[in-house]
């Protein structure tokens, strides 16, 4: 009798086994490595600090903005999904596309993964910062020195995701489940209050500019970026082969729900406000004040904070494995491989991580910069990261299932769609430059890209002996 055959698929993932690099394999759940996406993208943020910025722009059209945002990011969790299925490592994007592209491009999306993280995190420390001094204010009318208080956010960050990976996970899915909550509450509150409405105006988009939705659409992007986050933990996620490809969509199916109902919601509910929702420091708690439940509008503000602080932890974890994955690569000195034995997480990377996000940060508070600013300026900094490694991938995914057998025409139909998706976003980003700090972004990225693949030949032309 003949024994049945496994699929390609099957094959590469028995012959090509989990690497741990010495961290604790299988130690995180389904819900804990859905927590890391969730906490990278810090949902509870983007209501108060995002959407406003996006309505600026789209007004009516705030929700559609956000509907567009989550097509783009289910396109690429499609093809991270897909590549999650095959291979479990800490480089996640990273060893996706150096595996199966020519070795530039593999550099180009571990240097460009990493800053996406990092400025990530900075930015939320930024954000941190803001609420932190929007709280105090309001019941001390006092705030801590901005070095204060972005090193205790990055400092405690990275002791705790030092401490112990499942800890600092489950820690994650709390703060983010509490914030949300408070968020949805108040939202329920109001349409009891004052009734289910069509908003005729949003659905009409009356008044939209075409010409702003390209600028509004790569801000709604930034409270998507880090959904991928999960494929970080792949050394230490249980089954991560199923976990990590399902955590990746429900992470951005449930994120594109919230966002277009609060996007919605605050639209609506600043109907007939003397203030715009453009110009709210806090528009969640204007409007939970007129829901008549004030105290959730401050434990938002409280939880806000909080979801910040969660999201430079998630943020410092996921550098760190990139960082430990380029080491393992020759990307980076060797010492950033190092794990420890007892927490088996990697401290010198986690180290290294939290204190750029630190460095970042304390250089603009230095300078006299706003923390809504640093999460302005940095998150814009980030989706750059991001759009490289999410095309990158895109266009390695037909490749690698062609090695493995696997070709299909769809797959690749849908790859070539979510690479042209990305570019059109960056071109998008290029042109909705409206001040000179944000001008130079994109060269600011260009040249550290660049720096980064003088790194990367540097080395290699002194590891690799020249042929005679």
């Amino acid at each position: 009798m003949t024994q049945p055959t496994r699929s390609t698929g099957e094959a590469h993932a028995q012959s090509s086994p989990r690497e741990s690099y010495g961290l604790h394999a299988g130690v995180l759940g389904p819900l804990e490595t859905l927590a890391q996406s969730v906490s990278a993208m810090a949902p509870s943020t983007s209501p108060s600090l995002t959407i406003p910025l996006v309505f600026a722009l789209a007004g009516n059209a705030t929700w559609f903005v956000y509907l567009l945002a989550t097509c783009a990011t289910l396109l690429v969790g499609f093809c991270v999904s897909r590549f999650a299925r095959l291979s479990a490592s800490p480089g996640s994007l990273y060893t996706y596309a150096a595996e199966t592209l020519p070795p530039a491009f593999g550099v180009i999306t571990a240097w460009g993964l990493l800053l996406a993280y990092i400025a990530t995190g900075a930015s939320v420390a930024g954000g941190a910062l803001y609420y932190t001094g929007l709280i105090t204010q309001q019941f001390f009318h006092w705030s801590p020195p901005a070095l204060v208080t972005l090193t205790a956010v990055c400092a405690v960050s990275g002791l705790i995701a030092w401490r112990d990976v499942k800890l600092s996970a489950e820690l994650m899915l709390w703060i983010e489940v509490v914030s949300v909550s408070l968020i949805l509450i108040v939202l329920a509150v109001l349409v009891f209050r004052y009734g289910f409405q069509f908003d005729l105006d949003q659905f009409r988009l009356k008044g939209v500019s075409i010409a702003a939705l390209g600028p509004a659409l790569v801000l709604s992007m930034f409270s998507f970026v880090g959904f991928e986050a999960a494929t970080t933990l792949g050394g230490e996620a249980r089954e991560p082969l199923k976990t990590i490809p399902r955590a990746v969509l429900q992470c951005a199916m449930l994120a594109g729900v919230f966002f277009m109902l609060c996007a919605y919601s605050e639209v609506l509910g600043f109907r007939g406000q003397p203030s715009q929702l453009s110009d709210s420091t806090s528009p969640l708690h204007l409007l939970a004040a007129k829901a008549g439940i004030a105290p959730l509008g401050i434990a938002i503000d409280f939880g806000a904070a909080v979801s910040m602080f969660a999201c430079v932890l998630a943020c410092a974890t996921a550098a760190a494995r990139v960082l430990m994955k380029m080491a393992h690569g020759k990307l980076l000195p060797a010492m950033l491989e190092r794990t420890n034995s007892r927490h088996g997480t990697p401290g010198a990377a986690i180290a290294v991580s939290a204190g750029l996000m630190l460095t970042l940060t304390a250089g603009l508070a230095l300078r006299g910069v706003a923390g809504s600013d640093m999460y302005d300026w940095l998150g814009s900094l980030s989706v750059f990261g991001f759009l490289t490694a999410y095309a990158l991938v895109a266009v390695a995914l037909p490749f690698a299932r062609r090695a493995l057998g696997q070709h299909s025409h769809w797959v690749a139909g849908v790859s070539v769609l979510t690479a042209v998706v990305m570019i059109l976003i960056v071109i998008f980003d290029l042109r909705s430059a409206t001040d000179a700090t944000h001008a130079r972004i994109p060269w600011i990225y260009l040249a550290y890209i660049a720096a980064g693949l003088g790194w990367y030949f540097a080395r290699h032309k002194r590891t690799v002996p020249l042929r005679s």
